[in-house]
């Protein structure tokens, strides 16, 4: 296994936690609940929970479908009071620099592929099917992220692996764990592990 360090936004605030998972398709759905329940539970507001879950099963599903073999990846997660920063890790084949390159360019030549709306409000609309239908079968991933969240960041080495770096604002709820504790707190949960 290999160490990775990772330098969140809030380097001195908040609750840092990672979940390890098999990389096999069934695992998402696990991921999702798992990662859902305890952002609810310190606190974070309805919206913000389901942006950062559609976000972060996209990038499980890229992981489980593009990564080759091995057994696992991993969702770092750190969340402080006003942000979250989730970030996807496998140790798989990675990707070819000049195919990332291609896939950046691509996203950036296509404004169709950046969503106006928050996927929240597109949840509550009415979708007609033959919107759906004239969707691209893939390749939607990084649009949806972005649409999501706030920052996407995507590295990735040949024979290393990849991360998928997520950011986003949130509000906490009133009765938030999170929004309690003062720093004293903060900094003893952090010296607990």
């Amino acid at each position: 296994m290999r160490t990775r360090v990772w330098q969140p936004q809030e380097p001195d605030s908040g609750v840092r936690f990672c979940l390890v998972f098999p990389r096999e398709a069934l695992s998402i759905p696990s991921t999702r609940r798992v990662l859902g329940d305890t952002l609810s539970r310190f606190g974070l507001d309805e919206e913000s929970v389901a942006d950062l879950l559609l976000a972060v099963t996209e990038a499980c599903t890229n992981v489980v479908s593009h990564s080759g073999p091995g057994p696992k990846y991993e969702v770092i997660v750190q969340v402080g009071r006003t942000r979250c920063q989730l970030e996807v890790l496998d140790n798989g084949q990675g990707v070819d620099p000049a195919r990332l390159r291609e896939i950046r360019r691509s996203y950036r030549r296509r404004p169709d592929l950046r969503p106006v709306a928050r996927p929240v409000a597109l949840m509550r609309r009415r979708v007609r099917p033959a919107d759906v239908a004239d969707l691209p079968e893939s390749g939607r991933g990084m649009a949806i992220m972005r649409a999501c969240v706030d920052e996407v960041s995507l590295r990735s080495s040949r024979g290393v692996g990849t991360a998928v770096r997520l950011g986003k604002r949130i509000e906490l709820r009133d009765d938030a764990p999170l929004a309690t504790l003062d720093e004293r707190d903060l900094q003893e949960l952090k010296a607990a592990g």
